[in-house]
């Protein structure tokens, strides 16, 4: 049996223990729950911990923050709904900044579980949790609140394919002069907005987050 040099040995144990490093890193990493920062309103400064979900990806601190640049600071009395709610990110920064009303959706119990502990630690009456379809809450509005939505906060799975849909649906679940607030895995132009009934009103990139803040056509092209 023909023994490796020992400086190829060094190098075959060395991948080893770097390999096993890895997959001990990644397993920790898919284990450990994630964090969440309220950047303004009332809960300031509130960290929320997430647990780790395949595709979950809380909005970022800077999109957030540019998002409530273009909807003001202060959502007081707005009745918003947070479709895809996933970490709540989007929808407990508005229910921070006094919205009336904040209803969070989302299909996965443990993340359920996780938003109904959030809203009970920040004392959040504001706020309502329901586990369920995002699609299915966009399609009857009226049963969440009659007049329709005055925000709508809308960040589908990327890779679910429900982009053209929402958007139809979403539609229907605003009031005439709401904002849908809308996250693609792609910027999406004026001219195929135009043609589902959007106008776009103000667009930004990050890194993978595109960012569109929409509102529905008629009232765009009085504006």
């Amino acid at each position: 049996m023909n023994t490796p040099p020992l400086a190829g040995r060094a190098r075959v144990a060395k991948a080893g223990a770097a390999k096993a490093t890895a997959t001990k890193a990644a397993k920790a990493a898919k284990a450990a729950p994630g964090q969440v920062r309220i950047i303004g309103g009332q809960w300031k400064r509130s960290r929320l911990p997430v647990a780790a979900r395949p595709g979950l990806r809380p909005t970022p601190d800077r999109v957030r923050e540019t998002l409530f640049n273009w909807l003001g600071q202060d959502l007081h009395g707005r009745h918003c709904l947070d479709a895809f709610a996933g970490s709540g990110a989007l929808g407990l920064e508005a229910a921070s900044r006094h919205a009336a009303q904040v209803l969070l959706v989302e299909r996965d119990p443990g993340l359920c579980r996780q938003l109904q502990a959030h809203a009970q630690r920040l004392q959040a009456g504001n706020v309502r949790i329901q586990c369920g379809d995002g699609l299915a809450a966009l399609r009857a509005p009226c049963a969440q609140q009659p007049q329709g939505w005055d925000v709508v906060f809308l960040d589908p799975p990327y890779a679910a394919g429900l982009d053209e849909s929402a958007l139809q649906l979403a539609r229907r679940a605003l009031t005439p002069d709401g904002w849908l607030y809308w996250e693609s895995g792609r910027e999406w132009g004026q001219a195929e907005l135009a043609e589902l009934g959007w106008q776009r009103r103000h667009y930004l990139r990050a890194g993978q987050v595109h960012a569109h803040l929409l509102a529905l056509a008629s009232v765009g092209a009085e504006a």
